[in-house]
C-alpha cells in the first residue's frame, strides 16, 4: 500500500518476479519516492490498472506507464474520460477475467460517481486479493469477492457522525453518503460481518483525512465484526506505506 486516500491512491500487488499496480493518483515522482521506500522494483511491473478517472486515482497514470513503459488496463469509458495522454493502453470489460503473467484478474462494478468504476479481484498462486473502493454501496459482485478473498483491501472512507458534523458544504455530505459516493465505517464494517472469514486479511482504505481517523475507523469495525483489532489494518498517517504478506 503506497497511498490510500483523498490525497491520491497506489497500490502495487507483488509475486516473485512479477507486479500489477492499481491506480496512480499522485504524482510520478511522488509514487517512485513511495516505491523506493516500500522496495518495490519497477523492473517487475507489467501494467498499471486503473480503477476510475477521478485525479486521486490517475493523476500519475500517465507519467508512471510511460516511465516504466507498461501498459494501462481499464475499460474504455474510464480512459476515454482520463486525460492520461499518449501511453500503450489495453482495454477490458467490466466482469471479463484477463490475464497479467501469472495474474488473474477480474474487473467488478462498483456504484460511484463515476463513468464506469471497477473494483480489481486477483488470483494468483493460489492466492485471491480484492481492492475494493470508492462504492457507495457493496455490489453483489463485489461482495462475493469478498467473501472469497484471503486479502481484502476495502473501502472505509468516513464516520457518519464526524461527516454529518463536519465542515464539508451538506451537497457535498450528502454526496458522499448516497450509493454513488463512498462506504462509511460501519457499512465497511456489517460488509467484513456478512462476509465472515476468520482466515481473511483486512486493509481499511481511502478513509477520510477530514471525516476519519485511522483509531476510530479500525475500532468501529472492530466493534461491528468482533475481530481483534490487531487484525485490522490502514495507513495511520498522510505518507505513511505499507507491505502485507498475504497469507494462504
Amino acid at each position: 500500500m503506497l497511498a490510500s486516500g483523498s490525497d491520491g491512491n497506489c497500490t502495487v500487488f507483488e509475486l516473485d518476479d512479477e507486479a500489477v499496480m492499481i491506480d496512480a493518483g499522485l504524482s510520478g515522482k511522488k509514487i517512485m519516492q513511495l516505491m523506493d521506500r516500500e522496495g518495490v522494483d519497477s523492473r517487475k511491473l507489467k501494467a498499471l490498472l486503473v480503477t476510475h478517472e477521478h485525479s486521486d486515482h490517475i493523476a500519475g497514470a500517465g507519467v508512471v506507464a510511460r516511465k516504466f513503459n507498461i501498459p494501462v488496463y481499464c475499460n474504455r469509458a474510464t480512459f476515454d474520460c482520463s486525460g492520461m495522454g499518449s501511453v500503450l493502453y489495453s482495454e477490458i470489460k467490466t466482469m471479463n477475467r484477463f490475464g497479467i503473467g501469472s495474474f488473474e484478474i477480474t474487473p467488478l462494478p462498483t456504484s460511484h460517481n463515476a463513468v464506469e468504476p471497477n473494483a480489481f479481484f486477483l488470483e494468483c498462486d493460489g492466492k485471491k486479493a480484492l481492492l475494493a473502493t470508492d462504492t457507495g454501496k457493496m455490489t453483489p459482485q463485489v461482495e462475493q469477492a469478498l467473501a472469497a478473498a484471503d486479502a481484502a483491501v476495502i473501502e472505509s472512507n468516513y464516520d457518519k457522525k464526524m461527516l454529518t458534523e463536519g465542515p464539508y458544504p451538506y451537497p457535498l455530505k450528502k454526496q458522499i453518503a448516497s450509493d454513488v459516493g463512498h462506504l462509511s465505517n460501519v457499512d465497511c464494517a456489517e460488509a467484513l460481518k456478512r462476509t465472515m472469514n476468520d482466515k481473511r486479511q483486512i486493509f481499511l482504505a481511502h478513509l477520510s483525512k477530514t471525516n476519519n481517523i485511522p483509531d476510530l475507523a479500525r475500532d468501529t469495525v472492530s466493534q461491528i465484526t468482533g475481530l481483534r483489532r490487531i487484525r485490522i489494518d490502514c495507513l495511520e498517517f498522510p505518507g505513511d506505506t505499507r507491505t502485507i504478506r498475504v497469507k494462504g
